[in-house]
This record gives C-alpha cells, sequence and structure tokens, in this order.
C-alpha cells in the first residue's frame, strides 16, 4: 500500500489546476503587458484569476500581488510593514517563536537593522493568548506577525481576536496563512487582517506561485526591482498559467472545504485515537483548535529520522516537521517553543492527511507507526535506559 500523508509539505495538483494551466501555455502565451491582442488575452486570464481569488478571501482584486510563493510574500510583509512603520518612528515588531522561518528569519535580519522583536509564548497547546498579545503592544509597535495555522503542529489561532486587537491599537495585523488558505474559511475584513501569505501548492495549485494581500492603504516595499508588474510592487512578467492553475485550485478548495474538512476531522481523530494507544507517545498541539487533516505526535525513546525512513520502507510517505527543514539535525524550534524537551522533540512524526485519504489508509498507518516505533525501541540505548529506570521518562 502507498500512502501519501504529507501534504502540509505539498498537495497533489487537481486536475482542474492542471487543465487551467494547460490552457493557458496553448492558448495565453503572451506576455500580460504587451498591448497586442495575445498579450491582452493574457492579462484578462491574470486578472480574470486574481478577481477570483479576491473573492475566496473578501479582499478586492487591487489587494492581491502575486509571488513566488509564501516565503516571498512574507518577507514582503514583514519589510514593508517595517518600513513604514520606521517612517512612522516605530521599530517595535510583535510576533511567536514557532512562526515559519521564512518569518523568523526576516525579523532576526531586521533586528540587525535596529527593530526590536518580542516573540510571545504559544504555550504547551500551541496557541496564543490574545490578552498576552494586547499586553505585549506598546506605543512604537508597528507590525503583529501570527501565522493562521502552523505548519508543524497544526494548531489554528484565534486570529479574529488577534486582528481586531491590532485594529483598535492601530497596529498592523499581518498572518501566515500559508497552511490555512483552501483549507479554512477565511475573511479578510471581518478577521481585521491587514497582510496574509498564501502559496498555491498547499492547495493543490502549482509550485512555485502564491500571493500576498495587502489591505487597500497599506504600502508595499517591492522585494523586486525592475519593471511595472503588479502596479510596481514586483517587478518581473508574471506568470500566468501558475496564477491561473492557482485559481482554479483554489476555487475547488472553496467550494468543497466545508465537506473535506468534516471528513478530515474524522480520520484525523481515529489517527489520533490510534496513535494514542501507542506507549509513552503524546499528540503535539490542541486536540481541537488544529488543522482537519493535521496529526503530529512524539514519542518518546525514538529517533524521528528513523523512523520516518522505515515508515517509507513500509509505503507510508510522512514528515517530522517543516519540509524547509529537512535533513537538519536540530530538533523542531515549534516542538521546543510548545516545552518539548530536546529528546522527546528528536522523536517527532507529523502526517497531513489529504482529500483521498481513506478509513482503511488510517488503520494502516496506526499498525504501522505502532510496529515501526516498537522495532526501534527494542535497540535504542535511551529506551532501555528508561525502562529500566536509569532514566525518566517525560512522556
Amino acid at each position: 500500500m502507498k500512502i501519501y500523508a504529507d501534504n502540509a509539505a505539498t498537495t497533489p495538483m487537481h486536475p482542474a489546476a492542471m487543465k487551467a494551466m494547460l490552457r493557458c501555455m496553448e492558448e495565453c502565451y503572451g506576455n500580460p503587458s504587451s498591448l497586442h491582442t495575445t498579450g491582452q488575452r493574457a492579462k484578462e486570464t491574470l486578472e480574470t484569476a486574481r478577481e477570483e481569488i479576491a473573492e475566496a478571501l473578501n479582499a478586492a482584486p487591487r489587494e492581491l500581488i502575486f509571488t513566488s510563493g509564501g516565503s516571498e510574500a512574507d518577507n514582503q510583509a514583514l519589510r514593508s510593514a517595517a518600513a513604514l512603520g520606521r517612517k512612522q518612528g516605530k521599530t517595535h515588531i510583535i510576533s511567536t517563536a514557532f512562526e515559519h522561518h521564512a518569518v523568523l528569519h526576516t525579523l532576526e535580519r531586521l533586528e540587525r537593522e535596529g527593530f526590536s522583536v518580542t516573540l510571545l509564548d504559544v504555550h504547551a497547546d500551541g496557541l496564543v493568548r490574545p490578552a498576552e498579545l494586547e499586553a505585549a503592544i506598546r506605543p512604537d509597535t508597528c507590525l503583529v506577525s501570527v501565522m493562521y495555522a502552523n505548519n508543524e503542529i497544526g494548531t489554528v489561532q484565534p486570529i479574529r481576536e488577534l486582528g481586531a486587537i491590532c485594529r483598535a491599537h492601530g497596529v498592523l495585523f499581518h498572518t501566515d496563512a500559508v497552511q490555512a488558505v483552501g483549507q479554512l474559511p477565511i475573511d479578510v475584513q471581518a478577521q481585521h487582517i491587514d497582510l496574509l501569505s498564501a502559496s498555491a501548492h498547499k492547495f493543490h495549485g502549482p509550485k512555485g506561485i502564491g500571493f500576498l494581500y495587502a489591505r487597500r492603504g497599506v504600502p508595499l516595499t517591492p522585494l523586486i526591482e525592475g519593471g511595472a508588474q503588479e502596479r510596481g510592487k514586483r517587478a518581473g512578467t508574471e506568470n500566468v498559467p501558475a496564477v491561473a492553475g492557482m485559481a482554479a485550485a483554489l476555487k475547488e478548495a472553496v467550494a468543497g472545504m466545508e465537506e473535506n474538512a468534516a471528513r478530515l476531522r474524522v480520520l484525523r481523530d481515529r489517527l489520533i485515537e490510534g496513535l494514542n494507544t501507542i506507549p509513552h507517545a503524546a499528540l503535539n498541539g490542541d486536540p481541537i483548535r488544529r488543522l482537519p487533516g493535521n496529526v503530529s505526535f512524539c514519542f518518546e525513546g525514538v529517533e524521528g529520522e528513523a523512523l520516518l525512513l522505515l515508515l517509507d520502507d513500509r509505503g507510508v510517505a510522512a514528515s517530522s516537521g517543516s519540509a524547509c527543514t529537512s535533513g537538519a539535525l536540530d530538533p523542531s524550534h515549534v516542538l521546543l517553543a510548545i516545552g518539548r524537551s530536546h529528546d522527546v522533540a528528536h522523536g517527532s512524526l507529523r502526517l497531513s492527511l489529504g482529500p483521498d485519504t481513506t478509513e482503511a489508509e488510517i488503520d494502516y498507518i496506526v499498525e504501522n507507526v505502532r510496529d515501526v516505533v516498537a522495532h526501534l525501541r527494542g535497540f535504542s540505548p535511551v529506551w532501555r535506559d528508561l525502562t529500566e529506570g536509569k532514566a525518566a521518562f517525560i512522556l
């Protein structure tokens, strides 16, 4: 049996997205900046896609610019808000300790440029407390950036409440919604979101394309100079086929969102229940306020890399956390942020389900994770010390 359970890393493309891209490559190959008919056909396709994506977020089309993906959108959002803040004499930024590295590394760079950064605690359940955000806001705070749903442990933040606090204090609010767009209903107006980042390959669109939403009136600082594309906010000829594929994928995701989420929650909870039967194992993050298809576990006395390789040998594709840190020897900063010890964090497993996941596959995953964990513990010196009482169990 072959099971793909790594949808948080990337998703297979939806047939509608592939069809839209193929049509573009065959019929809309012109440069959308060209004035001739072929170019204007491409321009029309580009703007239709912008309208469709904006509608899914309750945004205005002119509030969207197309990027190469979520990381670029995160970078531009943070640097734009920081530049505006500096002009206003505000150089304090609030975020969390378990953001994607596209945010954290950008914040580190901004710190070197003279900004101060406060990272909020996300607690053992992986959730930000609105009251703690409000207490952290200062007169010189120019930006709050909190990811909508965590890419590793799947916890979903109280975005509406956080956005309302920021709006009340006149502070820009950015959310990295890469894991949320297409999976959760988003309304940038009702949720008081000023800046939002997204990436198509997380919702069954193509890789290498994403978008940044910037509320009207929020000025953007271009990261790429050289042309007037995207109203001067992002130079470079637009990738029309990829944009069309992204719009088609999002349209399909939104249309089936409620039904798909309900089905995934049932499968997710079945998987959590099964993995909870493994001794000295623990779910990471809140069991309820999490993405419909996300399951993240730690297994004491197990190395995550060995667990992944043996599961792959049995046909289960999974991950230990973010694909962007694959190959890193350090434990996940997300797991450390919610209080997992270094030793426990090394034994992590992330399973992210998709629209094709079945009950039979869930049961197969549980059975094989149980077997592989037992196998690895059988020759682990760490596990031997734990069972012999030479070390204390944590989980």
